[in-house]
């Protein structure tokens, strides 16, 4: 995702990362780190070409500088995309580690699932995110593992 430009909205207090779709994600300078204050205001914000365009960085008046990425704000304002891509790579990378520790070989895990060798190995890239929540728990199935959803609610801010 790439930004196309930020707005500082000092009233709110806060940096929106707008992208080329016109999608906003506000971040309140209270998440920034070095944090603007009354006293110390942004006075620049741009987006950030040396970090593909996918953060924003801002100056302080004091020149103190900081960066935010794009994924920091999907993060931040919880959009349900990210946070299921979140829990997809966290299973890939439990998945990595229980397969290295298991022992059996690809062919025999590809085996066991169903698939391909190759198919497995697009399974273990925590980069590929073509891939579902049905296909890893399969996966940490057969290498003996139980895998529990647990829904909790927010708690009341």
């Amino acid at each position: 995702m790439k930004i196309h430009r930020v707005v500082v909205n000092n009233r709110k207090a806060r940096l929106e990362l707008i992208l080329r779709s016109g999608r906003s994600y506000p971040v309140p300078f209270a998440r920034l780190s070095p944090r603007p204050s009354s006293k110390d205001r942004v006075r620049e914000a741009y987006v950030d070409r040396e970090l593909g365009n996918e953060a924003a960085t801002y100056v302080l008046a004091s020149g103190a500088e900081g960066s935010v990425h794009i994924d920091h704000a999907r993060e931040y304002n919880k959009e349900p995309k990210y946070l299921a891509e979140l829990l997809t790579h966290k299973l890939t990378v439990e998945s990595r580690k229980r397969v290295d520790a298991s022992g059996l070989s690809r062919r025999e895990l590809a085996r066991r699932l169903g698939t391909s060798v190759p198919q497995l190995y697009r399974l273990l890239d925590p980069t590929n995110g073509r891939k579902n929540l049905s296909q890893l728990v399969s996966l940490l199935q057969v290498l003996d593992c139980e895998v529990d959803l647990v829904v909790k609610s927010r708690k009341a801010a």
